[in-house]
């Protein structure tokens, strides 16, 4: 059966007149690159989960790599993470000439399992770098008790995770030394492309603010503010890795309806989860006392008495217009980083990767739509049963 059009995507950006509105001033104030408008909305995106400090970047990627670096890991050093994410989280460790070192997941969560954490732990470890998976927040309190134990440093890998809650504290807080997000068109918040780190931590945001810019001693910003003349310096090497203030008008709408776009998909991802009680073989997401899910993603779960397998769901939805998504890429399974050692170390992690399915969920999403995905998970028994008949 050839697939028809798709008429219900597995995620969608919302943006709406106010930032169409907010994209042409930055256009006609003249500054484009980094200006006024990142400086605003780094204050205002500290100010949401109430860091000191929060530096804009060119992605999540480029916020992981920087992280690394001023966190001080360099070649030769192991950094614990999670296979079970997208690549980026490995890679960025690799840009600095470190070892990812793969620690299995707990299977509720999905997030790193502390205790497979402490048993990764080596001579040669450095840091541990926790992922809030698909906007749920890691076991922090636990891993930071074996970092600091273990003289380690605890960073965030918090891509997904804007307006999660860790014991009615908004991740990137931090509880860790540094956490990154992301901003591209598949998570909540969206500037296209765009990532920012939160730290309290002041020397390390004045460094993180110079390495973005070439290690440039002093913003483009401040240089044209000043009444008098200001010659830069570059102490060390740097990158290119800023956000433009097109990128940071938007952002700061974006942030402005941030709650409301929460609420909403908090609301469907709990219709979600009771048609799914129902239905009894797509699992929902955990939901740990304590912890506050953002459903950056809603991520089910195939159970063993599933009519179908992951793959053949996905393909069956698809036929019917409606999209969905594997549940996370296991990063083991890829050329860069495989190792006939994880098949043994991450079991769960390798089950995680094969079971999961990420179902459609978008702001503006109407419960119709979400009818229709619903509608087409009850008909998979009857069109497979016919099939096997």
């Amino acid at each position: 059966m050839s697939a028809k059009p798709v008429n219900i995507p597995v995620a969608r950006p919302f943006f709406g007149i106010e930032e169409e509105q907010a994209m042409i001033a930055a256009l006609r104030s003249g500054w484009v690159s980094q200006g006024p408008r990142v400086a605003e909305f780094e204050q205002r995106f500290a100010e949401y989960p109430g860091a000191r400090h929060a530096i804009a970047l060119s992605s999540c990627t480029t916020a992981l790599h920087l992280a690394m670096l001023a966190a001080g890991i360099r070649e030769g050093d192991e950094v614990i993470c999670p296979s079970l994410s997208f690549i980026a989280t490995a890679n960025c460790i690799r840009y600095v000439g470190a070892r990812p070192v793969f620690a299995d997941i707990d299977p509720l969560t999905y997030n790193l399992d502390p205790e497979r954490v402490e048993e990764a732990i080596t001579g040669r470890t450095r840091a541990i770098l926790a992922v809030h998976q698909v906007g749920l927040p890691a076991a922090m309190t636990e891993l930071a008790e074996i970092a600091a134990r273990n003289n380690l440093v605890l960073l965030e890998d918090a891509a997904c995770a804007i307006g999660s809650e860790y014991f009615t504290q908004k991740i990137g807080r931090p509880h860790s030394l540094m956490a990154c997000f992301s901003f591209h068109p598949r998570k909540i918040l969206s500037t296209g492309e765009g990532g920012m780190i939160t730290t309290n931590d002041e020397g390390l945001a004045t460094r993180l603010r110079r390495l973005r810019q070439h290690g440039m001693s002093t913003s483009d910003l401040a240089r044209h503010s000043a009444s008098r003349i200001m010659t830069e310096t570059y102490d060390e090497v740097g990158f290119n890795y800023r956000m433009t203030d097109l990128q940071a008008a938007i952002g700061l709408e974006q942030l402005r309806r941030l709650d409301s776009m929460l609420q909403k998909r908090r609301s469907l991802a709990a219709r979600y989860t009771a048609a799914l009680q129902e239905i009894g073989w797509l699992l929902p997401p955990c939901q740990p006392a304590g912890l506050l899910h953002n459903f950056q993603s809603y991520m089910t779960r195939l159970t063993p008495d599933a009519p179908v397998g992951r793959d053949e769901l996905i393909q069956f939805m698809l036929d019917l217009g409606i999209s969905t998504r594997r549940g996370i890429m296991a990063s083991h399974h890829e050329i860069p980083y495989a190792d006939p050692r994880w098949a043994r170390l991450l079991p769960e992690t390798d089950r995680a990767t094969r079971e999961t399915i990420v179902l459609p969920l978008f702001h503006q999403m109407t419960e119709g739509e979400q009818d229709s995905v619903l509608a087409s998970i009850r008909g998979v028994k009857i069109r497979f049963s016919q099939l096997t008949a």
